[in-house]
């Protein structure tokens, strides 16, 4: 029999792509705390946010009434080439954990940034050049959302300027080269270029940085220039929207094949991944039709959720941004310089924050060191070397697969390999050299910080 070929059109329309985001607070019987605005106190406003936000992007971080968000037909044509992501079976990790259990993840690595950050970098770049504006600026920890907006920027034509936390503009310099290779212009925070970069390493001498710092550092260089935004890659409720995208595509596969999860697992920084995995599982746990065991996975050396205090908090070290409820350290907190360089912020995302603070999920914080050794056992077994970050999560699904080894019980984990860490061989490399150390701060470094939250009614 002659052997017809399928017409290009129609194979674009059998992707299984999503055409909108879904807005996981408008399902949300208890609505996340609103952002406010330090100088006044009350909850924020579109237009006090535009000028730091995209038009647009404004408007979606106060959205809590959609449950979808058309996707505009620019970001779907881009999306398509590299979405939907693989969502893979681990059947090689699970022969070698000798576990009942099934192990499936979604792979969000197979794009020229390397992560799932291009998911929401892409759509910023688009609202900013659809109102017109010149270019944007950004902060980058591990330096993947970094890559990913550099990639976005060169795209649409705009010029993208990144501060990128120290320790990790010191670590990853390859991570750097890429940036630059796109035309981003990359300054390792704090630095002496803004004024509170300035004050920063005047308070903290010879600090490595933090995210807060280099959001800090952003924002004043957004706010100072003529037809720039800022624009950020993780903590805000208008990146998780966009970032929803990996949970509908998950979802969706799993329903296909009639595979239902009982543990969805995510690294937890800020919130971008692991809220975009969770979206429509939680959305079902809350609406009553499904029930799944949530893990959130934190560096023991950042444990935002697992030890810090949920309360208003000032997104940035600098102070400039507004104040979200959220689990914080602090906003002075400088995490030890590990290698898990995108999960180095002192708070999480509100939205995340709510789910947890009502026990819909629960938080693990995990060493440097067991992440790694997981990072490498799943590399030579599943033939992908995970960023440090990816690893977290990696680390507890293979410890839930052992639990259900000695239970005997075949629960189906997925988890989120949120990128490849092809970028963090400086890392990896002090792993094996034995140099690699499990920094935890005291009860009374996080007490400290907390002590300089402001004091709200």
């Amino acid at each position: 029999m002659e052997k017809k070929e399928i017409p290009y059109k129609i194979y674009l329309e059998e992707r299984e792509l999503p055409r909108a985001w879904y807005n996981l607070r408008a399902d949300m019987k208890k609505k996340p705390a609103p952002l406010l605005n330090p100088a006044t106190g009350k909850p924020i406003t579109e237009e006090e946010l535009e000028p730091i936000f995209c038009r647009e992007l404004a408007r979606q971080e106060l959205n809590d009434t959609d449950r979808f968000i058309p996707i505009p037909d620019e970001i779907v044509d881009f999306y398509k080439m590299y979405r939907p992501s693989p969502l893979v079976r681990a059947y090689c990790l699970e022969k070698k954990l000798g576990t009942p259990a099934k192990i499936y993840y979604k792979f969000e690595g197979n794009n020229t940034s390397g992560s799932h950050k291009l998911n929401s970098a892409i759509a910023q770049a688009y609202y900013a050049k659809e109102q017109g504006l010149v270019g944007v600026t950004t902060e980058t920890g591990a330096g993947q959302w970094g890559t990913a907006l550099s990639m976005a920027c060169s795209y649409f034509g705009l010029d993208c300027k990144v501060f990128m936390v120290k320790c990790s503009y010191e670590q990853k310099p390859h991570r750097r080269e890429v940036m630059r290779t796109y035309g981003a212009d990359v300054t390792p925070s704090p630095s002496l270029l803004t004024e509170v970069g300035r004050k920063i390493n005047a308070e903290f001498p010879g600090t490595t940085g933090s995210l807060g710092c280099a959001i800090s550092e952003a924002v004043e260089a957004a706010t100072t220039r003529e037809g720039y935004r800022y624009v950020l890659g993780s903590v805000l409720s208008q990146v998780m929207l966009h970032q929803s995208i990996i949970g509908l595509e998950t979802k969706a596969a799993l329903d296909k094949y009639g595979v239902k999860a009982d543990i969805v697992i995510g690294c937890a920084g800020g919130g971008s991944n692991l809220g975009g995995l969770i979206a429509p599982f939680m959305g079902e746990k809350i609406s009553g039709k499904a029930d799944y065991q949530i893990i959130a996975v934190e560096p023991a050396s950042c444990p935002t959720l697992t030890r810090g205090k949920y309360l208003y908090d000032f997104c940035d070290t600098g102070r400039v941004c507004p104040l979200a409820k959220m689990y914080t350290l602090g906003s002075g907190f400088m995490p030890a310089p590990n290698h898990a360089g995108g999960l180095r912020y002192h708070g999480m995302s509100s939205t995340l924050s709510e789910l947890y603070d009502e026990g819909l999920m629960e938080a693990r914080a995990v060493k440097q060191t067991d992440v790694f050794a997981a990072a490498e056992y799943f590399a030579r077994i599943e033939g992908i070397l995970p960023a440090p970050e990816s690893a977290h999560a990696i680390k507890v699904a293979m410890d839930e697969a052992i639990k259900c080894r000695e239970t005997g019980e075949a629960k189906t984990i997925v988890f989120c390999l949120t990128g490849t860490g092809y970028f963090d061989m400086v890392s990896y490399g002090k792993y094996h050299d034995g140099v690699m150390s499990d920094y935890v701060p005291t009860d009374d470094e996080i007490a400290a910080s907390l002590s300089k939250t402001p004091k709200l009614p």
